[in-house]
């Protein structure tokens, strides 16, 4: 699509006559991401042709929107001729520790305040007022990347990983190439992982799922996330694939387990979850994420 009809575009979802870029650019695999100054300030503009991976990637925008837990301001979405673009307005500034904490605890807090006022709570499928979750899943089908997650409701968070994270990124894998030790690990470690969430209690947390510091920025107002691929899940979840790639600061574990202290256990977690983002990885990029993948599943059946 031609760059004067993309602003175009962007001026009229705005409501701006002034849309000048900062410069600023950036892209991963997926998406690309401009930065411009407009009538009500700077915004962020995340910019896809591949309209389903668009859809799906940014469903779980407004369930973040609803938590309160970034004091989003507003947000817009658009499409013309194929053109997709995401536009997020954040203020107040606060650790992103303390705000990815505060997100996952939204929905908690939600119930304890509902069974305490003795109202009637709801499994949240998509109702326009906030709703107690107490299942785990989504109300629609998400993307991590470009590879689709089915999301369907699930009483129990073990059955939820193994069967809808874990198994469609191996399926995957085995239809590509077949790799025998990928196979055998797996059939190991689905026997093993009911043992690694004994004795705590799983609360459905609303989760970015795809929180890396690639799908991070920040602007002078405080952190600005994008790039979601929501569900509601562990908590410790978020924190797979934030401690990949380079990592976030000291600070930023600090302030979030300040709010949510870790549990027995959460280092074997911890891995299992990156386990995930590796094998997705893997299905994304080639067998160069392989090695990786492998060593955790012999770690944790060993």
């Amino acid at each position: 699509m031609a760059v004067a009809a993309v602003e175009d575009a962007l001026k009229e979802a705005l409501g701006t006559a002034v849309l000048r870029s900062t410069g600023h650019v950036g892209s991963g695999c997926i998406s690309q991401g401009r930065s411009f100054d407009t009538d009500h300030g700077r915004v962020f503009v995340k910019m896809n042709f591949q309209s389903e991976v668009w859809r799906d990637g940014d469903r779980g925008l407004p369930g973040i929107c609803s938590s309160n837990s970034w004091n989003i301001r507003t947000w817009f979405c658009s499409c013309v001729s194929g053109t997709y673009v995401t536009f997020l307005f954040l203020r107040h500034s606060a650790l992103l520790g303390t705000q990815l904490a505060d997100l996952h605890l939204h929905n908690q807090r939600f119930g304890e305040r509902v069974k305490k006022e003795g109202n009637i709570v709801g499994k949240g499928e998509g109702q326009s007022e906030f709703q107690f979750v107490d299942q785990f899943g989504f109300h629609t089908v998400t993307c991590c990347g470009y590879l689709p997650q089915v999301n369907d409701w699930q009483s129990d968070w073990v059955t939820f990983f193994a069967r809808q994270r874990i198994q469609p990124q191996m399926d995957m894998i085995e239809k590509k190439s077949g790799d025998k030790e990928a196979r055998e690990l797996w059939a190991q470690l689905q026997l093993k992982i009911p043992s690694f969430f004994s004795d705590i209690e799983i609360i459905p947390a609303l989760l970015h799922g795809d929180l890396w510091g690639g799908n991070i920025s920040e602007n002078e107002s405080g952190p600005v996330i994008f790039d979601p691929a929501c569900f509601y899940g562990h908590s410790e979840y978020d924190l797979a694939i934030a401690g990949m790639f380079g990592g976030f600061s000291n600070s930023f574990y600090s302030a979030y387990h300040s709010k949510i202290p870790r549990a027995a256990g959460f280092e074997k977690r911890l891995k299992l979850y990156q386990l995930f983002h590796y094998l997705n990885h893997w299905n994304h990029f080639g067998s160069g994420y392989r090695g990786s993948s492998l060593n955790i599943m012999r770690n944790l059946v060993n």
